[in-house]
């Protein structure tokens, strides 16, 4: 029996809403202190003239902790979580853009001419899900978007954002050489200032999923590995295992001899819904793919 059934964002179906914590984050964003309710006062800076906008003497170069850590992820020594630990403390730059407002009439009765807005950018990914993209870089940003105004910010407020926009991911230099997707657990961590462990690592999740093996006769186990989508590839081809967009978390179902295609199925049908209505599982698994297997020595 092998089967790999089609990957689905964790808790489809189910009712979708944010964390408590991330809607406190939400309703503190723009104020005087950040998600964690520490002061920007001495972090954000915003020298006059400073084309950059918010942080004086900006070269518009990437943190040197953040370069150091996408490299080594890139060499395969690094991990997704070093990466997070970096962006957790790094400038990144926004990307936005003039956008015409409506017109409207004058005081006097006269037709007034539309005014310039500034509109943040998103993407759509090609699962079609929201995304905002973000740069390490000027140089980067003007390379993806010519006429597009980089705007400086610490990474948790760009995450910040990224909620608030309703987006799914951040995407880390999109048109470079490599590009790092921040998938939606991870950007919701970094938005509230948390450490982050990826759903394939979690271990309170492990054993969570453990528990689904007791109530399920037909199940042998169920193992828990990173999904295919977790790693993925520069422009140049070479293979990097972590920065993928999904999907992020592969559960292995492992049968006991004797049971049929329709009983594994239903038996997988049943472990899911159920996990998908786990608050943490909701919170913790961004994308899930499934994988259907006769345990080991059963020749099933």
């Amino acid at each position: 029996m092998s089967a790999n059934p089609p990957s689905s964002p964790a808790g489809q179906g189910a009712e979708r809403h944010l964390p408590g914590h991330i809607a406190a984050a939400l309703q503190r964003a723009g104020g005087a202190v950040d998600s964690a309710g520490q002061s920007w006062e001495g972090r954000d800076l915003s020298g006059e003239g400073n084309p950059l906008h918010n942080f004086d003497n900006d070269n518009g170069l990437i943190d040197p902790k953040l370069e150091a850590a996408l490299a080594a992820l890139a060499a395969g020594t690094g991990s997704e979580q070093q990466v997070h630990a970096a962006l957790a403390e790094a400038r990144v730059y926004i990307a936005v853009v003039a956008q015409l407002a409506e017109g409207g009439l004058g005081e006097h009765g006269f037709t007034e001419d539309k005014e310039a807005d500034m509109a943040l950018v998103t993407l759509t990914a090609p699962d079609g899900r929201k995304a905002l993209p973000v740069f390490s870089s000027v140089d980067n940003l003007q390379a993806w978007h010519a006429e597009a105004r980089p705007v400086a910010v610490f990474a948790p407020r760009a995450a910040l954002s990224a909620v608030s926009e309703e987006a799914q991911m951040l995407v880390l230099d999109p048109g470079t050489d490599f590009t790092f997707v921040l998938r939606r657990p991870g950007m919701w961590s970094l938005a509230q200032q948390r450490a982050w462990t990826p759903s394939y690592l979690n271990e309170e999740l492990a054993a969570a999923i453990e528990e689904q093996v007791a109530s399920e006769d037909a199940l042998a186990g169920i193992h828990m590995a990173p999904g295919q989508g977790v790693g993925t590839r520069t422009a140049a081809g070479t293979a990097v295992p972590g920065g993928g967009s999904g999907p992020e978390l592969r559960l292995e179902f492992l049968f006991r001899p004797g049971t049929d295609e329709t009983a594994a199925r239903d038996c997988v049908t049943r472990v899911h819904t159920r996990l998908a209505a786990s608050r943490h599982f909701a919170e913790n698994v961004d994308s899930l793919e499934v994988a259907l297997r006769a345990a080991p020595g059963t020749g099933a």
